[in-house]
């Protein structure tokens, strides 16, 4: 395979859409084959599947997609066009841990294995050393995903131009817009999954948004497929982390105290709307979330403390059987001055390159 590690994208969703599968079109359908057939397989799904019910389940998932982000659907349909793959299919691709939510409810499991490993934080701008907020997130996922990674620089018509740490085929992950709106995001263990609106089509509407209130809104008011953590950043300095489950979120803003997110819910109504977290998956979880609060507890963070806070061993996720799982990649955002680091890879073994968007 070779997959560019950087793509640009321009024009209408069509337009985008295209570009996208015709520049990776091998990988994105390996990417959709491995991600698919996981679907079908009780480690991850909680119960056996056939393909031809999580096709059909993703499917219904559509219609959803098609009220929320019409011209995010388009865009999807057209990459899945020039792979030769159907848009139930490039879904599954798109939004797999919230759809892994879907299919745990849908077969009534309560299984707990979930690919759900990032810590995401939040440096306001009087902890920064030059006075600039900061947001930031290391991207933990099944090691097999590796070679999929990628960074997108959109220029869509008509609307900010963006760029998104993603995979073969995602429409985006964790991004930032010219209008200085950025955004980072944690997988939780939803109990209550349902045929709706998966993450990043959430993510890159969010990124469509001008002003942070509007982009908290693509997130409140969005029929949710599964749940998710997602952390906001403006230009301006203020920060919002939403907790959010099909039906209910539960939102913090900050500007001046830094916060840190990682897999487990903090507030006792979406904990309530979870499945129950494996015993080491907790521990991960709540000791990641205390090593990062306590490295952004001291004043005067730079980019460089927050590259090296992705690598700490506490923090940065080795791979380890059944899950396999590792950290891939991770970002840090600066909105107020356009900039964004990303690694490709464990940080700390490979070095961050820099854009502007």
């Amino acid at each position: 395979m070779s997959l560019p590690e950087y793509l640009e994208l321009s024009g209408t969703p069509v337009d985008m859409g295209r570009a996208y599968g015709l520049a990776c079109r091998e990988e994105i359908r390996q990417y959709t084959r491995e991600r698919v057939a996981l679907c079908s397989e009780s480690t991850w799904a909680g119960h056996a599947m056939s393909p031809a019910t999580v096709l059909d389940l993703a499917g219904q998932c559509l219609a959803a997609h098609e009220a929320y982000a019409p011209d995010l659907v388009a865009e999807m349909c057209a990459t899945a066009d020039a792979c030769g793959l159907s848009p139930a299919e490039l879904l599954i691709t798109n939004g797999f841990t919230d759809f892994i939510d879907l299919l745990y409810r849908h077969g009534g499991a309560s299984a707990t294995q979930a690919e759900d490993d990032c810590t995401a934080f939040f440096v306001p701008a009087r902890h920064s050393a030059d006075g600039h907020a900061l947001l930031g997130q290391t991207w933990d996922m099944h090691a097999g995903a590796l070679p999929y990674v990628l960074m997108l620089r959109g220029r869509p018509t008509g609307q900010p131009a963006f760029l998104a740490f993603s995979v073969a085929g995602c429409v985006g992950m964790i991004g930032m817009n010219e209008a200085g709106i950025a955004i980072t995001i944690n997988n939780l263990l939803g109990s209550g999954g349902q045929v709706g609106v998966t993450w990043p089509f959430v993510v890159r509407k969010a990124l469509q948004q001008t002003d942070i209130e509007s982009a908290l809104a693509c997130i409140t008011s969005a029929r949710l497929a599964g749940a998710h953590n997602y952390l906001l950043l403006d230009r301006t300095g203020e920060a919002i982390n939403v907790e959010a489950m099909p039906g209910f979120c539960y939102v913090v803003r900050s500007r001046d105290k830094p916060l840190v997110h990682t897999n487990h819910c903090l507030d006792s109504e979406t904990l309530d709307r979870c499945r129950a977290r494996l015993p080491y998956s907790q521990r991960s979880s709540e000791s990641r979330l205390a090593r990062a609060a306590a490295r952004l507890a001291a004043v005067g963070s730079t980019v460089d403390d927050l590259m090296a806070l992705t690598s700490d061993p506490e923090i940065a996720v080795r791979r380890n059987p059944p899950l396999e799982m590792e950290t891939c990649g991770a970002a840090i955002m600066a909105p107020m001055r356009g900039r964004m680091w990303a690694v490709r890879g464990m940080p700390g073994t490979r070095d961050y390159v820099a854009y502007h968007v």
